[in-house]
């Protein structure tokens, strides 16, 4: 005979929910069923047409044992009449008398079809016909109905939307109220690192696991059932690590051998090595995409970031528990990838060039090299200095050409020191003692370059004067070179001496200027020259009373805030502006302003404006820059402010220093050294010895113009401070000065913008990668370097990459098509075809991207006309370029980039030829 079927609680509510509202009364419900629901579920209440009724459900397997339950039930006290016996067992309709089935629920036992009450409970007319051979799937649909019941809608209850719903239910994925259930690899993966998902799967029947696993390897993938066998297997926290470290080992030179402990660490969960294939390409492809979310911003960033750590931490943990870790080597996706490849990095840096740019380029193919911004970013500066150190000693014969060159490339060679000086965030010791043997080095250069400015520097001092400047630009000229252009016409600019700025921390805030709000400007330089940012030549000693009081009169002076009031409003007087100095204490707004009124006030007049601002020269004694080398607009009390309020008025900046420093990189118990008539932290009234130089001449506004500076960083005079200023230095002896300006229209005649790109060394930006060593082009004096030529071998390479045999480059082809010139037709005051050509071609020789400001220094160099608004102009492109819509050209990153899609170029314009 055929075993009855069971029936659960829910099953006899279904029923009697059916049968009890047209029963005329009938107390005893007979079912053909054996009862599932357990000994402590056997007493309930159901409500029926708005009642609630008492029901207790008893097991019997003979006519007799039902008799006497229904006697037993109809004997007890029940006060409102209406409690119902439920009898499940096993006894044949036949085998019951007339009297007992007169008593019963439609005069026979009830069938229970699990189909029927799965239609009812989901408000469903008819079935999936796939379901009715499935009784695990209405097993469990009957098992785990909601509180609030399964979502009904409509007529027909299809086999996917009721597995959806049970795995809402059942597992919590997705919610039971929604028609539909996004799954993907994401949404698994994910659940499995949800603190019950895995436990609540495991602890199913065997035959809804089963066919919970195959319903989702085929709407999931091949990967699924492995996910939810480690579950079962109570491991399904471990299913993304897993899979990233099968990734790793399948792709290890080994892969044999780590296939062997793979399946080790899988056990029954893999249920053949056939199957581990999708199931790591699933698990890498979740966390590929989690780690690019992860590079986002925001708080999601943060969350994402520190679940994908989780997950490939715990994955290296696994390989290392499985001696799996020398097997899976320099992993593109592991922590241990990273850190192994970092190693590797730094273990090149004392050597040739080549085989550190290899290994960046490997460090940065790693898929958490982003997540490691700072660690990478330290890593790229340690090479960029090995591309200095290899590159020649830079030629400068002059106190000028040194100068220049220190704001154009060894400045920042100081810049990456102070990076490289922090460490990386790993901790890893061998990386530490790379970077410190690397520091070494630079040092060692670097005291060589100083070596030879301080020898230049005592000869220039010695006749040097503003009539007779060898060719540098001087501190006391500052204001006439720099801010009296842009005071032309009417303008306005603000002047912003930020005390002790060194080119380092000049190129750091320049850097992170919005390029969308301000335009770096320069001179014109003489032709053949490319405009290059300048730097000023300070007074000696390098001091604050004495540098800063010549820079704001505008000639040799010395003297504090009073002497600089008086010298900056007599410069401008004598160009009948009106001026105004504000010092520390005097821009500063009280509470609830941002800026001082009288600051905003005198922004808002057709006056000059100056301010001081002590941050820099302060934290050289407070000990701010012994913590980090890193500077920016940020760390400079009110300077974001300072620029905001400029903008706000339409004044163009000056930033420019009164003199750099140097950081004390000396070990702790350092002495200072004894020296006989010390005048400052860096300078003395003695007789010059190693590391020192005697300078003296109309420069020299200290100690009767005759002293003895250190050159040497290591030296010093007075006790211990974060850094100091005074020596002969490069670092200190150097003055920045950035000119900016809102608004195109604010350019002075005469001068042009300087691109971003212009302002770094060609190895700092990596241009020409190991070419990047090729000779330095000798400078001459002026602040402006000669134009870098390339090799002849790399002019040849450029050809084969950017130009068609005897048909020009590929800008030269593209404005000389016919859709090119049918387009131009349609576009107002559109640029030159010369123009629009070198503008292609920069951008193809760039990689497809480069600041508007290079987009209009291109364009000027090819035609010699000025453009004076980059971002309008790179509008202008767009419109000649992208035809019925088509992105050729397109400005991105919120203004900040020019970008070209070479291949859409070429469909466009030139018929998909390469």
């Amino acid at each position: 005979m055929a075993a009855r079927p069971a029936a659960g609680r829910r099953a006899i509510e279904v029923l009697l929910e059916t049968e009890l509202p047209h029963a005329d009364g009938s107390r005893l419900v007979l079912v053909d069923a054996t009862y599932d629901g357990g000994d402590q579920d056997t007493a309930f209440t159901v409500r029926i047409n708005g009642r609630n009724r008492s029901v207790r459900i008893t097991e019997q397997h003979s006519p007799l044992g039902i008799a006497d339950a229904w006697q037993r039930h109809r004997a007890q006290e029940d006060p409102d009449g209406d409690s119902v016996l439920v009898v499940t067992g096993a006894v044949p309709a036949d085998q019951l008398g007339w009297d007992l089935r007169a008593h019963a629920v439609r005069r026979r036992p009830l069938a229970v079809d699990p189909a029927d009450i799965v239609k009812q409970l989901f408000g469903a007319t008819d079935l999936d016909a796939r379901m009715l051979k499935e009784t695990w799937l209405l097993d469990a649909l009957l098992a785990a109905e909601p509180v609030d019941g399964w979502p009904r809608g409509g007529t027909v209850l299809t086999r996917d939307r009721a597995v959806r719903a049970l795995l809402a239910a059942r597992l919590g994925l997705g919610d039971t109220t929604a028609d539909t259930l996004d799954l993907d690899a994401d949404t698994l993966f994910a659940w499995t690192r949800t603190p019950a998902g895995p436990a609540l799967f495991a602890a199913l029947p065997a035959a809804e696991r089963t066919g919970l696993s195959e319903w989702l390897a085929r709407a999931v993938g091949p990967a699924a059932p492995t996910l939810l066998a480690l579950a079962a297997d109570d491991r399904g926290a471990d299913a993304l690590p897993l899979g990233a470290l099968a990734s790793a080992a399948l792709s290890a030179q080994s892969a044999e051998a780590a296939g062997f402990a793979l399946g080790t660490l899988f056990g029954s969960a893999l249920a053949s090595f056939d199957a581990l294939r999708p199931f790591a390409d699933a698990a890498t492809g979740v966390v590929t995409r989690w780690v690019a979310q992860a590079e986002g911003s925001g708080q999601q960033r943060t969350e994402t970031r520190a679940r994908v750590l989780a997950v490939l931490d715990r994955a290296d943990q696994l390989a290392a528990d499985a001696r799996l870790s020398p097997l899976i080597g320099a992993d593109r996706m592991l922590p241990s990838g990273y850190r192994s490849r970092l190693r590797t990095l730094t273990a090149t840096l004392d050597g040739p060039l080549a085989p550190a740019e290899a290994a960046l380029r490997e460090l940065a193919e790693h898929q958490l090299s982003a997540l490691n911004a700072e660690s990478t970013e330290t890593a790229r500066t340690a090479v960029r200095l090995v591309r200095w150190l290899n590159a020649p000693k830079p030629a400068a014969d002059s106190v000028a050409q040194a100068v220049q060159e220190h704001i154009s490339s060894s400045g920042w060679a100081d810049m990456a020191l102070g990076v490289l000086s922090e460490g990386d965030t790993s901790r890893d010791t061998a990386v530490g003692e790379a970077y410190h043997q690397l520091i070494g080095a630079v040092r060692a250069r670097r005291t060589r370059l100083d070596e030879d400015f301080a020898r230049k520097l005592a000869l220039w001092t010695e006749t040097a004067s503003p009539q007779a400047p060898g060719g540098a630009l001087l501190i006391e000229d500052v204001l006439a070179e720099a801010a009296a252009p842009l005071a032309r016409e009417g303008g306005r600019p603000l002047i912003l001496v930020l005390d002790g700025m060194s080119a380092d921390v000049a190129v750091q805030l320049a850097a992170e200027l919005d390029r969308r709000v301000w335009t770096e400007v320069v001179p014109k330089p003489r032709p053949g020259r490319e405009p290059a940012r300048r730097a000023a030549v300070s007074m000696l000693p390098s001091l604050t009373t004495i540098s800063r009081a010549s820079l704001l009169c505008g000639q040799s002076a010395q003297g504090g805030q009073g002497v600089e009031r008086a010298g900056f409003a007599a410069f401008w007087r004598k160009r009948h502006r009106g001026a105004h100095l504000f010092h520390k204490g005097g821009y500063e707004g009280p509470p609830g302003h941002r800026l001082a009124p009288e600051l905003l006030d005198t922004l808002a007049s057709d006056d000059i404006v100056a301010v001081v601002v002590n941050t820099i020269d302060d934290a050289l004694a407070d000990g701010r820059e012994g913590a980090r080398g890193r500077w920016s607009i940020g760390d400079i009390a009110k300077l974001s402010d300072l620029m905001n309020a400029a903008r706000d008025y339409g004044r163009p900046v000056v930033l420019v220093s009164d003199h750099g420093h140097v950081l004390d990189r000396t070990p702790r118990g350092h002495q200072q050294t004894e020296a006989e008539g010390v005048g400052g932290a860096r300078w003395h009234a003695g007789a010059p010895r190693h590391g020192e130089v005697a300078l003296a001449g109309p420069r020299v506004l200290a100690g009767s113009g005759r002293i003895t500076a250190a050159w040497r960083e290591d030296l010093r005079y007075t006790g211990r401070q974060a850094g100091y200023h005074g020596g002969a230095s490069l670092a200190e002896v150097t003055v920045p000065v950035i000119t900016l300006v809102p608004s195109a229209e604010l350019i002075p005649p005469g001068w042009t913008l300087l691109p971003a790109e212009r302002t770094a060394p060609d190895w700092w930006q990596g241009r020409g990668g190991a070419d990047a060593t090729a000779p330095a082009p000798a400078t001459t004096d002026g602040p402006v370097a000669k134009p870098r030529r390339k090799k002849p071998e790399q002019d040849q390479q450029s050809e084969g990459i950017f130009m068609l045999p005897g048909r020009g480059t590929l800008g030269e082809q593209a404005v000389q098509s016919a859709p090119y010139k049918a387009q131009r037709e349609f576009v107002r005051l559109a640029p030159s075809e010369k123009a629009v050509a070198a503008v292609l071609d920069a951008l193809l020789a760039a990689g497809g991207k480069l600041s508007p400001g290079a987009v209009a220094a291109a364009a000027q160099a090819a035609t010699g006309k000025s453009q004076r608004n980059p971002e309008r102009f790179a509008t202008v492109l767009e419109r000649l370029l992208n035809i019925d819509g088509y992105p050729v050209l397109q400005l991105i990153e919120s203004g900040r980039t020019v970008q070209l899609d070479k291949s859409l170029l070429q469909q466009q314009f030139l018929g998909g030829a390469a």
